[in-house]
């Protein structure tokens, strides 16, 4: 009986149905070629959701014979996590902590592996070796010590033996460090640096069997040093300073720290910005007035990109070690810093402001000898001073870029038109990342602005979260341009 047999048209008569028949049948299980010996699952209990491929060939291995398992193709499994990767998880619920309290991580999750150079070298070779001399650097007590200017105190109390050192993974010297703590908690914390250099080098450059006397949850030296700090004991601070210093010694001599980083291939960010803040803080910080002297209307605004939201953009445009980077309006040199050092790419910076071109050139000194410190490797690091618009170097530099970033935040729309003439001879596929978007809202092609260079840029409206900038603690947008003329040619195709 068909389905139409069931309705009729007004005036018609239906067709009477037939009597049904009843025709019985014997049907044989069906038995899968590849699964022998495996009943079919009978159709009243199967189940309405259709199950996942994989977890339907779960049950079927489980239930193969080891022979036809060997004959089959090898089943792919997940590779295992380096044991140097590590996570690192901040904690401010321990009374011993003093403000610095970070639970011991297990790994370092390496996400920002994705976009990287995965053949990168860490290892500064020249500053692994088991004596490799002295280098020069600012060291803490230089910068935070009592003295006249009476902006610390003793972090003990006692006042009379506040000196200490602090071995780095390289065989260099130790840094000198004073025992005292700022008035103004906005200030450089030696202690609190310390701390968290011990915390950092346990955790990334030892495998956890070898940091266990380090990260140890309840005996471990960084316990002790957090407890001391706390609870001001100064003598088992420098207790712990001292195992500490001893332990790493070791490790660097026989070549253990050496043989760690040759297994990683990326930084995490808790080390890149610990390494950034000590060079800032022996750096710029000192002089941080210099740069809120700038006219008002003008181009030169000084404002910084903080460190997460710049390996935001690193990740956002996959900045490899092996492509080229160039900051255009670099100011104290922050960004290039972070990109020679987190990516390992090279990286260019120009910057026409006086007083933020003395910094940048102190920073720069500063934080080539910390990387040596740290033995780490980091990328070709170049700073320019003047207008980026006029500088030979960074006209070629731009020719063969592959991320360029311009802080155009304050920049006047005169600044702006002329960028758009410099990104005409950048390559195509280059990203452009600015605050400020070079091509405006719903802008389209027309027989009357086909010449703009605007049309060889497509953008793409991202979101930073708060926290981001020095300016504001606010979230907001930043834009990513990349360099494709295909818009543009198929434009003028249909023009004839």
């Amino acid at each position: 009986m068909g389905f139409f047999d069931h309705f009729h048209k007004d005036g018609t008569a239906a067709l009477k149905p037939q009597a049904p028949r009843i025709r019985k049948e014997v049907v044989k299980p069906v038995v899968s070629p590849t699964s022998p010996g495996i009943s079919p699952v009978p159709k009243h209990r199967r189940p309405v959701a259709r199950l996942s491929d994989a977890y339907v060939q779960d049950a079927v291995d489980s239930r193969r014979s080891l022979a036809d398992r060997k004959q089959e193709r090898p089943r792919r499994t997940r590779k295992r996590a380096s044991p140097l990767q590590h996570r690192l998880v901040s904690s401010s619920d321990s009374s011993d902590s003093g403000g610095v309290e970070m639970q011991p991580r297990k790994r370092i999750k390496n996400d920002r592996l994705e976009g990287k150079s995965l053949v990168r070298s860490l290892r500064c070779k020249t500053a692994l070796t088991k004596d490799d001399g002295k280098i020069t650097f600012l060291h803490a007590a230089d910068i935070a010590a009592l003295g006249p200017s009476n902006n610390y105190k003793a972090a003990f109390g006692d006042s009379s033996e506040l000196g200490i050192s602090l071995q780095y993974p390289s065989g260099h010297q130790q840094e000198r460090y004073q025992l005292v703590h700022p008035r103004d908690n906005e200030d450089f914390n030696p202690v609190d640096d310390m701390i968290r250099v011990v915390e950092l080098v346990s955790t990334f450059y030892l495998l956890p069997v070898q940091a266990k006397p380090l990260l140890d949850e309840s005996s471990g030296i960084l316990r002790k040093l957090r407890r001391a700090s706390a609870r001001k004991l100064g003598a088992e601070f420098k207790e712990g300073i001292s195992s500490y210093n001893e332990i790493l010694r070791d490790f660097q001599s026989n070549g253990t720290i050496s043989k760690n980083l040759d297994m990683v291939h990326s930084l995490p960010l808790p080390l890149v910005e610990r390494m950034l803040t000590q060079t800032y803080a022996r750096t710029v910080s000192l002089q941080v007035s210099a740069l809120k002297k700038y006219e008002n209307g003008s181009d030169n605004v000084y404002g910084e990109l903080l460190p997460r939201f710049v390996s935001k953009i690193f990740r956002d445009t996959r900045l490899r070690s092996d492509q080229v980077f160039a900051d255009l309006g670099s100011g104290v040199g922050n960004v290039v810093l972070q990109a020679a050092l987190e990516v390992g790419c090279e990286s260019w910076g120009c910057e026409m402001m006086e007083n933020a071109c003395e910094l940048a050139e102190r920073q720069e000194k500063e934080f080539t000898a910390r990387c040596q410190l740290w033995g780490l490797a980091i990328g070709d690091l170049n700073l320019e001073r003047g207008d980026f618009q006029k500088n030979h170097n960074i006209a070629k530099v731009l020719k063969r870029a592959d991320v360029v970033l311009v802080n155009n935040q304050a920049f006047t729309p005169e600044l702006n038109n002329g960028l758009m003439d410099l990104f005409l001879d950048l390559r195509e596929g280059c990203q452009i990342v600015s605050l400020k978007s070079f091509v405006p809202h719903d802008h389209k092609i027309t027989s009357r602005n086909f010449n703009s260079p605007v049309h060889l840029l497509n953008v793409e409206r991202k979101e930073y979260f708060s926290d981001s900038v020095s300016w504001t603690n606010a979230p907001g947008t930043y834009f990513v341009a990349r360099k494709d003329s295909t818009k543009l040619k198929a434009f003028l195709e249909r023009m004839g």
